[in-house]
């Protein structure tokens, strides 16, 4: 397998290799294998995450921000506009 590095990426890790005094392949492959583990357990990670919250909505423990924002206009009065900020305001003032 080649792969093509920038030149500065190839200087940081040449500079990288002499420091440690290690091969230039070895200290590649060692960066290569951690950045895809770190890709990895990120990814497990987000995936758990979202089951997490998918069973927290089903056990009732959470609920779409809409349904929130709806009771809130409700119990407090809040115009259907509600939630509005000045941005959204001077957005459709230019569009205008």
């Amino acid at each position: 397998m080649t792969i093509t590095l920038s030149s500065e990426t190839e200087a940081r890790l040449r500079a990288k290799a002499q420091r440690e005094g290690e091969d230039i392949n070895t200290i590649a492959e060692t960066l290569i294998a951690i950045a895809l583990d770190w890709e990895s357990q990120d990814r497990e990670e987000a995936i758990e995450g979202v089951r997490r919250g998918e069973q927290a909505a089903e056990a009732g423990r959470e609920r779409p921000l809409t349904e929130f924002l709806a009771e809130q206009r409700v119990k407090h009065g809040f115009p259907a506009t509600w939630p509005h900020t000045d941005i959204d305001a001077q957005d459709s003032n230019h569009a205008a």
